[in-house]
């Protein structure tokens, strides 16, 4: 990766010293850089939250708000992008450490040297500019995926429309032989569309652009919707399906589409790996005190080797079973709950089953 310097590179000074900051501006602006100056830490945030920097000089001993409060509260902003901090310290100033614990990226004392300041000027500007290029690149990455999965959705929608017509017998009999051809192509064409859509809609969350629409959810009617249509799927391999949701009725705020798409994944991964058995859904309401709801999906199934659970819930993390998908159905699952502000987690153990836990708080 080959990173430049830029001379129009923008650096904010932060020192409540009218000298010191008179000299390390003089000093940065004869290097053609753009400076601003903030004389206190207020002052400082408010001029970081309106324009973008590449550079903070910050005075680490500043009345009001130091250099140290300044520091934690950039680095806790998720808003902002990354900024390099660069401490300017007495010699007589307490330990550095805690300011480079809690985010700032390098340090100098003064009085400043002309030399030493402009190398550490350069060294965090190619610091900041290496970062700013890799998220570019993931950023490219992220929007060709999208854009190309979203390309993809269009012919296997089509193809899956005409074997659908031939299935139908709408474009002509078709002999035996011709009916089982259409129909393994046809159950192929379906999978690979259910993969291009959960690719496309982990994109979407991962790049931000997943809005979700908060309504009143009643998750009795959703868990009894989704069973109901996953039934056939398990009477087909001979399952019993039991949903225990209780009377009363457990309603939360949330994305009704996107719930829906969290308990249809962990029931029909549930009948997936299980052979003989059951599948079970429990609904617990919340308790008083805590306001969570808590979903369990259990089965009989196969069960997941602890060495996988630990990544069960990341990024194309396939399990060793031969039944494995593409390995983004849990990570997206992880992405719904945790857009919902709550939590996911498995317990299980090889040849007796899983149990999957959705906690999900009432209001957002």
């Amino acid at each position: 990766m080959n990173v430049q310097l830029s001379r129009s590179d923008k650096i904010l000074v932060v020192d409540d010293s009218p000298d010191n900051v008179f000299l390390i501006k003089t000093i940065l602006e004869e290097e053609g850089y753009t400076v601003s100056t903030a004389e206190n830490g207020y002052s400082a945030l408010k001029k970081i939250a309106e324009a973008s920097f590449d550079l903070v000089l910050l005075d680490l001993m500043m009345p009001g708000m130091d250099g140290y409060e300044v520091t934690k509260c950039i680095r806790e902003n998720k808003s902002l992008p990354f900024v390099p901090i660069l401490l300017i310290t007495a010699h007589d100033s307490p330990n550095v450490a805690q300011g480079l614990d809690l985010g700032a990226d390098d340090f100098i004392r003064k009085p400043v040297t002309v030399d030493e300041l402009l190398a550490r000027v350069r060294s965090l500007l190619r610091l900041k500019h290496s970062i700013d290029e890799r998220d570019e690149i993931a950023r490219q990455r992220e929007d060709f995926v999208s854009r190309l999965t979203h390309d993809l959705r269009t012919p296997l929608v089509a193809a899956d429309r005409m074997l659908m017509l031939f299935q139908q017998g709408a474009l002509g009999q078709l002999s035996p032989q011709m009916q089982e051809v259409i129909e393994i192509m046809a159950r192929s064409n379906s999978n690979l569309l259910a993969m291009v859509n959960t690719l496309l809609e982990v994109y979407r969350f991962e790049a931000g652009r997943k809005a979700l629409a908060f309504q009143p959810v009643y998750l009795n009617r959703l868990l009894e919707e989704v069973t109901a249509e996953l039934t056939p799927l398990a009477q087909q391999k001979e399952l019993a399906i039991n949903l225990f949701v209780g009377k009363d009725s457990t309603t939360i705020m949330g994305d009704r589409l996107e719930l829906h798409r969290l308990f249809t994944n962990l029931i029909s991964n549930a009948i997936k790996f299980t052979d003989t058995g059951t599948v079970s859904i429990y609904l617990k309401p919340p308790v008083a005190c805590d306001g969570v709801v808590t979903v369990k999906v259990a089965d009989t199934g196969v069960g997941i080797p602890p060495e996988e659970q630990a990544t069960l819930f990341e990024r194309f993390r396939q399990g060793s079973h031969k039944r494995s998908g593409s390995g983004l159905g849990l990570y997206l699952s992880r992405l719904i709950v945790e857009a919902h502000q709550g939590t996911i987690q498995v317990n299980s153990e090889v040849g007796k089953g899983s149990v999957f836990v959705v906690n999900l708080p009432i209001k957002q």
